[in-house]
């Protein structure tokens, strides 16, 4: 009788296009120990019997009952309002003869946490003082959902994870960015944070997007990538089985680690992105903030100066999508010849005190590095303005590294300066316009330009300086 059920629901699907689920039943991403954004209205969603009633009731809000109706295709979706911070409650879909429900669900603040191996990375892998964060890292208010590494030809509709209070044991196993970003945000907002942590080593941006926008774009598409056996390079098919399950999850935002893979694209990047960017914020319906790491110096040994003009592009992105910021990590880096960055506290923190300042509205710590602002001829120096939210430069070295300026004969010198203010002044001595100035536009170079907040200056070039 069993298997005549099995093959009479089969066919109903094959006839019909239903998609059969038993009963009532929730993605994974609604799970027990589960994080919802507060004061907001959240979709929940999930399968059930078609044309069925449904009524959903929240442990935060007993006296309201949401109800929505099984479409023909055994889907259904609702809002539902939650309030502020707390927990825990439980979360119940009533049917007719059959409730699903979820337990030790919590009221906070979440965050989507993407990328490669910089985002993957975890204490496991290796991280400054790993051993002593792992002992302390019992944290009930910071929940863990992390994705299983896998791919899909197709958008599918559940990751087939849970839910995990951060303990020594989840955080060890998850990325260590992206813990320490949420566990900074708890501690200063005072709210449960929740993680979805949707990131794997070695990935290009392409496969994070759906496919069809790459396939469709005159540029993207004509992009090589390196074919590798650890991970895959075909796009979408980590957005279809890592992103579009989670859709539309409501999320505070979003952190993303990546670029290192697409340094050999570099000159396409800030159009890849912006618009992975803009399909993720089509699917979870609003353009939530996209906060990223510029990559850090590394000795690629790379052709064509790629892993400097990808950091280009990366700030390039800055201007063209909006709700974007940026982390630069240099000062951060203790070997140029690890493309990982070990001291991931620090990276996750810098990461939140961003997200503390633009989206919470509170200034708990320094994290923007300044800009090129202009550059011009001053009598015989050159003077380069950077801008930003500072006062004053330093260099934690006696002469100035990292400062370059090739003039117009081609001739390359390496340079120091004077700091005033916000100005770089180089005298000109010996050079012949037109000039240019370089500050760590290479692959490795870390320069020793501090703010008097104690962030890096942002890499980068000068157009050609003429004398006017």
């Amino acid at each position: 009788m069993k298997n005549t059920t099995h093959l009479i629901l089969g066919m109903l699907a094959l006839t019909f296009g239903v998609e059969v689920k038993a009963q009532i039943q929730l993605p994974s991403v609604f799970s027990d120990g589960m994080v919802l954004q507060q004061n907001s209205k959240v979709a929940v969603w999930g399968w059930g019997n078609p044309s069925e009633t449904l009524m959903i009731l929240s442990g935060w809000n007993p006296g309201d009952t949401v109800r929505t109706v099984v479409d023909n295709q055994g889907r259904w979706k609702a809002e539902v309002p939650t309030g502020r911070a707390g927990g825990p409650y439980t979360l119940e879909v009533k049917g007719g003869n059959d409730s699903r429900k979820v337990s030790d669900v919590m009221l906070g603040e979440v965050w989507l946490c993407s990328g490669q191996s910089n985002m993957e990375w975890s204490a496991n892998m290796g991280i400054m003082n790993g051993e002593q964060e792992v002992k302390q890292a019992a944290c009930p208010s910071v929940r863990i959902f992390h994705n299983p590494k896998q791919g899909a030809d197709t958008p599918q509709t559940d990751c087939r994870t849970k839910w995990e209070v951060a303990t020594p044991e989840s955080m060890r196993k998850t990325s260590a960015t992206a813990y320490f970003f949420a566990r900074y945000l708890t501690e200063h907002l005072k709210v449960p944070v929740g993680i979805l942590v949707s990131a794997w080593g070695g990935t290009p941006a392409e496969v994070w997007t759906p496919a069809d926008i790459v396939e469709k774009d005159e540029i993207l598409s004509k992009n090589k990538l390196k074919d590798y056996p650890w991970w895959p390079i075909k796009p979408g098919v980590l957005y279809n089985q890592m992103i579009h399950p989670l859709v539309p999850y409501q999320i505070a935002g979003c952190i993303w680690y990546q670029g290192e893979s697409n340094h050999e694209n570099a000159p396409s990047y800030a159009r890849l992105v912006s618009k992975m960017v803009e399909a993720w914020r089509k699917d979870f319906g609003w353009d939530f903030p996209f906060y990223y790491v510029q990559i850090a110096p590394h000795t690629y040994g790379a052709k064509n100066n790629t892993p400097a003009l990808l950091r280009e592009q990366q700030e390039l992105m800055l201007g063209q999508v909006k709700n974007t910021a940026m982390i630069n990590i240099s000062d951060l880096v203790e070997n140029v010849k690890d493309i990982h960055p070990r001291n991931k506290r620090a990276i996750g923190e810098r990461l939140a005190c961003l997200a503390m300042d633009k989206v919470y509205g509170q200034f708990t710590g320094a994290y923007e590095s300044p800009r090129l602002h202009e550059a011009r001829v001053v009598k015989r120096n050159l003077e380069v303005t950077l801008e930003g939210n500072f006062n004053t430069l330093h260099s934690t070295t006696k002469k100035v590294t990292g400062l370059t300026v090739v003039d117009g004969t081609g001739k390359q010198v390496t340079v120091n300066a004077r700091l005033k203010g916000k100005t770089l002044q180089i005298p000109l001595r010996g050079l012949k316009a037109p000039y240019q100035v370089y500050y760590c536009f290479d692959e490795a170079t870390i320069g020793s330009l501090r703010t008097d907040t104690g962030m890096p200056v942002l890499p980068f070039r000068t157009e050609k300086i003429e004398v006017k």
